[in-house]
């Protein structure tokens, strides 16, 4: 295929075109190439000759025409220069037929339109912005289903070509702003063959007509934004919609009355005259193009341009287009990097838009895709950091110059060696301050153990309707996952998940994926959405796929992985090995993975020096037990407390590792973990205040924890709620506001101290009777959970029994009186056991996060034959080797898990939140 600036492909077009003047010419005209096309306008038929010959469409700027039975009665319905506009696109579209709406959008809506409820949608995954927001609507309001596909790859709709289902097929190529290409011939033949009454719908706006005339290539509707480049100028908004189907036709001609969104007099006639210059305009535009993409990738930035020969899809667009276009884009690897660049130009408007005469730039994922949830963004492999140029008609010199200035002023390229050059692995003004300042020699290697803790969680009620909008309460339990960290010299971290099936796995630091990881400078929060590029490298690249490891592991290791990238700063990657402990039943939905998530968030902010624990002051006055450090700050249970700016920030670390976990979470678990005690949850969107709140005073509870070993499944029994909820809205309406009342008075009463003991426990275990059989109502609880509750009601015990979490098996949770027998517990504990279920006694409103202290003394257990935790007194003089020096190491993978509580509070004292 020729340059873009000499694609001069002299398609036929099957359009009328002048017959000979004169009868001495022997032959007939030759067609009409594109631009003479563009720049001729002929009227539609005899009745739209203009009676004074003028050389330019009169503007039929009236509302109304006189008359009975004419062609025009009320613009909305027709209007003479909208028919002008019309029958010159179709001509320039190889349509039979077209429409001139509002907008771009307004074009896609008179489209979907023709869906019905039940219909499905395929679309591909890198779409505009306003499409993904248009089809989350038809999504969650017109029970449209819509799958997001990799269009690239023709076969990827085949699973979802659904006769009788499929209604529509909706593409783009290129696509925006990753200028992805499509096969739309090859899908649409695909289309036809397994659904013969599904549309291929495709979104044209990046070629305009003069590139790409998909109509030519199977396609049954073609829409533009003529914002764009049919316009050329940003000085009007319409739609266009081609199509060469008389039915297809009908019905868009009735919905485009109907609804009254057809294109006003004057913007047709100004769309009209845009029109003319298009073919001359888009030559330009796309040539200079080629010349910005071939600096960018001779840089070194990765861009996109289907014009550059390492295109992935550039075979599949020279079969079906005319040119590349004008729009690119290209990654800088720094979403800081990026915005700078962009700030410093000066010629590149910055502007969400693009196909005027004046080139812009802008990043899509804060500007004309910041729609689209983070999340999805980043699941679709958009990158943050993309900066997409539209290329004007202004002289390619200055363009290029403009650029080269802006990349030079962000730091991102440098002149030398009589070149521009890329600088390599540019890094964003934070961390560089930081490299500059206080990181100019690396930090001294960690040498010391740190032992971390975190509470699992039980929901005390309100599971299930908290999806619904009524407030959850939760609280900590005295079952805990813990944490050690022992340091490496060998360049290497090393996990070893001892009650996860004993994994153990070990990495060179060196080669990790860090080409996929731009770290979170130190101070900087971490985006709301994960950086999926890091996550699917480290799937990847530096673990065996899932089903070649055992359960459970391989998302553990992938959030372990991910949070030491992220947080890694000034090139420090601290070389230890990591020891995971658990006395929570694991996928008990006890929080065993918020737990962990704590522990692996703190140990590694520790390591990665990103907090700093509050150093020890000298003692002001003589230690009352040897060794006592003096002053200590005490939390309101008289223990050495966590400041509560680091308990915030292992909280926030820890909420992106159970993202990488569970996708995304409520953020209850991990909070409860971090901080302990209780709160009460309520969800954003409910019309009501929304977020956590500390429940103050609550005052710890004994429960017994039974773990029925049966698998739930959550998505399921969240799902079958919200089905009840429509298929019963009043019944399960009235159930919800049931839940909401209990939430609030056991809330209430946990938080009254004046509350008498006795008067709490009853009223907590009436509510938990309540609040059970409401979720049975609900149909979230399952036979071992009732048999459960059928052994603890039963007497001698006569104790209130409920479902948590998820129910659908899982756990059960019982209030133990405080003036329960221990006979009695004991042999409660049997009966439950009997029946292979597995019960915990354990206490619920406790500690939060643990971090051992290295400043105490520790408490030797004279039976222990490890020696204690402490930091060393020396350096190691071995940087290569294990250093000999005192570890808890072995002690520690080996206790019992029955001991492991105890074992781990006598290591020392404890600093808590």
């Amino acid at each position: 295929m020729a340059s873009p600036s000499s694609h001069k492909k002299t398609p036929v077009h099957d359009l009328p075109t002048p017959e000979p003047d004169s009868p001495s010419l022997t032959r007939s005209r030759q067609p009409y190439r594109f631009s003479t096309l563009c720049a001729t306008v002929d009227s539609p038929d005899a009745d739209h000759k203009d009676q004074h010959g003028s050389s330019s469409v009169p503007i039929y700027q009236s509302a109304t025409f006189k008359g009975v039975g004419n062609r025009y009665d009320y613009t909305r319905s027709g209007n003479p220069t909208r028919t002008h506009l019309e029958h010159h696109i179709a001509k320039i579209s190889s349509a039979a037929h077209a429409f001139a709406v509002s907008s771009g959008m307004a074009a896609l809506d008179v489209i979907t339109r023709i869906l019905k409820p039940g219909s499905e949608v395929i679309a591909g995954d890198d779409l505009y912005g306003g499409t993904n927001r248009l089809l989350t609507y038809l999504r969650k309001h017109m029970g449209v289903t819509v799958h997001h596909v990799d269009t690239t790859k023709a076969e990827s709709v085949i699973p979802y070509l659904n006769p009788g289902k499929t209604a529509m097929v909706l593409l783009e190529s290129p696509t925006n702003p990753l200028l992805k290409i499509v096969d739309i011939a090859g899908i649409s033949a695909l289309v036809k063959e397994k659904c013969e009454d599904a549309i291929v719908v495709v979104d044209n706006t990046m070629m305009s007509p003069y590139l790409q005339r998909p109509l030519e290539h199977g396609a049954d509707i073609v829409y533009d934004s003529a914002t764009k480049y049919l316009s050329g100028h940003h000085d009007l908004m319409a739609g266009i919609i081609t199509c060469n189907r008389d039915d297809l036709a009908k019905d868009m001609a009735f919905i485009i009355n109907s609804v009254g969104n057809a294109l006003s007099p004057f913007d047709s006639f100004l769309l009209l005259r845009g029109t003319k210059t298009l073919a001359i305009r888009m030559d330009r535009q796309q040539s200079t193009a080629m010349l910005v993409a071939q600096m960018l990738s001779k840089l070194g930035f990765v861009t996109h341009y289907p014009g550059l020969p390492n295109h992935p899809g550039k075979e599949i667009h020279d079969r079906i287009s005319d040119g590349y276009g004008a729009v690119l884009s290209f990654e800088t690897g720094d979403k800081e990097l990026s915005e700078r660049i962009v700030a410093a130009t000066r010629l590149w408007g910055i502007s969400v838009s693009f196909g005027c005469v004046n080139s812009l730039i802008s990043m899509p994922c804060v500007m004309s895709h910041a729609s689209i949830d983070p999340a999805v963004r980043a699941a679709r492999g958009l990158p943050e950091d993309l900066i997409r140029l539209c290329v004007g008609i202004e002289d390619p010199a200055d363009l290029l110059d403009d650029l080269r200035h802006a990349l030079i002023e962000a730091g991102a390229i440098t002149f030398a060696a009589n070149d521009f050059v890329r600088i390599p692995n540019p890094i964003s003004r934070a961390v560089e301050k930081l490299a500059l300042g206080e990181a100019r020699t690396a930090p001294p290697r960690e040498t010391r153990e740190w032992f971390v803790s975190a509470p699992g969680k039980v929901i005390l009620f309100g599971e299930h309707a908290v999806v619904h909008g009524v407030t959850a309460v939760a609280a900590s339990v005295d079952l805990r996952c813990y944490g050690l960290t022992s340091p490496r010299y060998d360049n290497k971290i090393s996990v070893h998940f001892v009650d996860i099936n004993d994994y153990k796995h070990e990495w060179d630091i060196d080669e990790l994926p860090w080409d996929a990881a731009v770290p979170i400078p130190k101070g900087e929060e971490h985006p709301d959405s994960l950086d999926m590029r890091v996550v699917e490298a480290i799937k990847a690249r530096a673990l065996p796929p899932e089903s070649q490891m055992p359960p459970k592991t391989h998302a553990a290791a992938v959030a372990f992985l991910y949070l030491y990238m992220m947080m890694t700063f000034s090139g420090h990657r601290p070389a230890f090995h990591f020891i995971c402990r658990s006395t929570l039943p694991i996928g008990a939905g006890l929080g065993s993975s918020a737990s962990f998530s704590v522990c692996i968030a703190t140990a590694l902010l520790i390591l990665h020096r990103r907090i700093e624990l509050p150093t020890v002051p000298p003692p002001t006055r003589p230690p009352t037990v040897p060794g006592d450090p003096g002053h200590v700050h005490l939390s309101h249970r008289g223990r050495r407390a966590i400041p509560p700016e680091i308990a915030e920030e292992a909280n926030k670390w820890a909420f992106v590792a159970e993202k990488v976990l569970h996708g995304n979470p409520s953020g209850v678990d991990n909070s409860v973990a971090v901080f302990g005690g209780a709160l009460a949850y309520v969800r954003p969107g409910f019309g009501k205040r929304s977020g956590m709140d500390q429940i103050q005073g609550f005052r710890s509870l004994r429960f017994l924890l039974v773990d029925s070993k049966v698998p739930r499944d959550t998505k399921a029994l969240v799902a079958g709620v919200a089905r009840k909820k429509i298929a019963e809205p009043e019944f399960v309406g009235q159930l919800l506001d049931a839940i909401q009342v209990i939430s609030n008075e056991a809330r209430r009463a946990l938080a009254d101290p004046e509350l008498p003991r006795e008067m709490l426990l009853s009223g907590l275990a009436a509510l938990i009777d309540e609040n059970h059989a409401h979720l049975v109502s609900l149909g979230v609880s399952h036979p071992a959970l009732e048999s459960i509750r059928s052994i603890t009601s039963a007497s001698p015990y006569r104790l209130s029994t409920k479902l948590t979490g998820a129910g659908g098996g899982g756990c059960a949770v019982t209030l133990i009186p405080d003036d329960f027998a221990d006979e009695a517990l004991q042999s409660l504990i049997s009966a439950l056991e009997a029946q292979g279920y597995r019960p915990y006694v354990t206490a619920v409103g406790g500690s939060g996060l643990g971090i051992l202290s290295p400043y105490d003394p520790i408490a030797v257990d004279e039976n222990d034959d490890t020696p204690p935790l402490s930091p060393p007194m020396t350096p190691q003089p071995n940087a290569e080797a294990e250093p000999l020096r005192p570890s808890i190491r072995r002690r520690f993978e080996a206790v019992n898990v029955s001991e492991l509580s105890k074992w781990a509070s006598d290591r020392g004292k404890w600093l808590y939140v």
